[in-house]
């Protein structure tokens, strides 16, 4: 709004930009601003997103999931950069933020492979130098042999489609090693239906904002620790969202998708 505050007084001398700006504060359209959406494009999205949410209220295939079933939503957080400071940072004080140098040097990234058992809540999760096929297949080792999983009737991962284990050769692949897990992908660009994704936003905020570590080593140790204590007391996110929410939600969507088309 001050650029276009800016803009304005220029060509109007006789009214300053702080008139300007409270004129268009108060005003109802503020085509300064906007929001940017992506319509649905997978032909099939209804169908996979709604067995996302069908798992999320512990249903699969029209029935109730049963006891020793479980539900994991998995993903990669990627190329999460280490980076040391030119001056160590300045500590927050009464009435002052933390002080954080503006240039650093570059030590090098991780990845962050975790999946969220979202009936609990409990994360599990490990860093790797990259990510790919085999990075992730040592991740669902991690979780599968907890004897809680390795046991169970069925275990859900819900994933989306990145090429760590998209498709139908991902299923076949994991289920061959696994019998009981069951592989779920969400439609493309649905990355806001995988509730791991809910795990990383915490990550993020409490311990990359800022990025402040002199080697990887350290990122990585601080990312498991960081883990280690939130599943201390970890708990189950308030998922509210359902499928028939998401129908709800598209219904309002179709009249303006016809007219982009």
């Amino acid at each position: 709004m001050v650029k276009v505050a800016r803009g304005l007084s220029a060509g109007l001398a006789a009214i300053s930009r702080s008139s300007v700006q409270r004129v268009l504060a108060r005003d109802a359209l503020k085509p300064w601003q906007f929001r940017s959406w992506l319509y649905p494009r997978d032909p099939h999205f209804i169908e996979k997103a709604g067995r996302v949410l069908d798992l999320y209220a512990r249903i699969w295939d029209g029935k109730p999931l049963a006891h020793d079933e479980y539900v994991l939503s998995a993903d990669e957080k990627t190329s999460i950069q280490a980076r040391r400071r030119r001056h160590l940072t300045q500590p927050a004080k009464p009435g002052e933020p933390a002080r954080v140098e503006a240039e650093y040097t570059r030590c090098g990234a991780t990845q962050y492979l975790a999946a969220l058992d979202v009936d609990t809540g409990r994360v599990f999760g490990r860093c790797e130098a990259k990510t790919g096929i085999v990075p992730f297949d040592r991740l669902v080792d991690q979780v599968m042999g907890v004897e809680l999983y390795r046991s169970a009737r069925r275990v859900f991962w819900i994933v989306d489609n990145g090429s760590s284990h998209r498709g139908l050769p991902a299923a076949q692949r994991l289920c061959k090693r696994y019998p009981n897990l069951v592989l779920v992908h969400l439609p493309v660009h649905a990355s806001w239906l995988n509730q791991v994704e809910i795990y990383f936003s915490i990550v993020h905020r409490q311990i990359l904002t800022p990025t402040d570590f002199p080697s990887v080593a350290a990122l990585e140790r601080q990312l498991l620790t960081f883990q280690s204590q939130y599943n201390c007391t970890a708990r189950p996110f308030g998922w509210r969202y359902t499928r028939s929410m998401l129908l709800e939600h598209l219904r309002k969507l179709e009249p303006a998708n016809n007219m982009a088309a």
